[in-house]
């Protein structure tokens, strides 16, 4: 029986996919037993396109403006149609989900791809992290912080704890910290307001260099929340947000 979900029809500008493609692309899984890790799901979220992608470590979604002729969504290839988009011109690009769900068809100008698609219920669910401690950093000061740490951070996943940033919460201060047995780096960050709780958490360098290019050079309000099991961390601007599993152990890092 035809899952629901998997009829679509929109409409979006190619540089905004394109866009929103090499985002949520990041997080793509490069090699995985999982089949549709390797898809970016497309869906229709309240008026917009989302786009989200995950490698069960870390999930980013972003979001693009977009027509909406029919509600649905689906997963294909992540390369397969970043490829595809990235050759079109700057154009409309016509999304559509036709009969059974099991392909995508995009028209946009000239061009027109069918592209083999996976149900979109099998895409692993995506975190949504609606309660926790929430922390709000000025980006510049959390991507200045984040470079002069995370090239600290071990490479070597025998001691796990140590391929992590130790970030945690005195006041106002935060600071983050982190080593592989060799070296030290350690910044702070001054935070507007005190958490409602202290926070002391390890999260994996690679998804804090994945957050310095989310960021960018963009002026935007950064807001970090941890969930109240202290097992995931969410970072999220406007359109983009992103997921990832926090390294559970104690760090022997010391940022006194």
């Amino acid at each position: 029986m035809d899952q629901a979900g998997e009829h679509m029809k929109v409409q979006v500008l190619q540089e905004n996919l394109q866009r929103g493609l090499t985002i949520v692309g990041r997080a793509v899984a490069a090699r995985s037993t999982l089949p549709i890790t390797a898809n970016v799901l497309l869906q229709t979220d309240r008026g917009r396109l989302k786009l989200a992608a995950t490698d069960l470590d870390i999930s980013i979604c972003a979001w693009i403006g977009a027509k909406i002729d029919e509600e649905g969504a689906t997963t294909v290839p992540s390369r397969l149609i970043g490829d595809f988009v990235s050759q079109l011109p700057p154009a409309t690009v016509s999304i559509e989900v036709p009969g059974n769900g099991r392909q995508l068809r995009l028209e946009c100008a000239r061009n027109d791809s069918t592209i083999n698609a996976m149900d979109s219920e099998d895409f692993p669910r995506i975190p949504e992290l609606r309660d926790g401690v929430t922390l709000a950093f000025d980006p510049k000061a959390l991507r200045r912080a984040i470079e002069r740490v995370e090239f600290a951070a071990a490479t070597d996943d025998s001691r796990p704890v140590l391929t992590g940033v130790h970030v945690k919460t005195d006041g106002v201060r935060l600071t983050l910290a982190a080593a592989d047995g060799f070296r030290l780096a350690v910044a702070d960050i001054t935070l507007a307001e005190s958490p409602s709780e202290s926070v002391e958490v390890i999260i994996p360098s690679r998804a804090l260099r994945e957050l310095s290019r989310l960021v960018g050079e963009s002026n935007e309000q950064v807001e970090m929340r941890i969930n109240p099991q202290r097992t995931q961390v969410l970072f999220a601007m406007t359109d983009v947000e992103m997921v990832a599993q926090l390294i559970q152990g104690h760090s022997r890092t010391t940022t006194s």
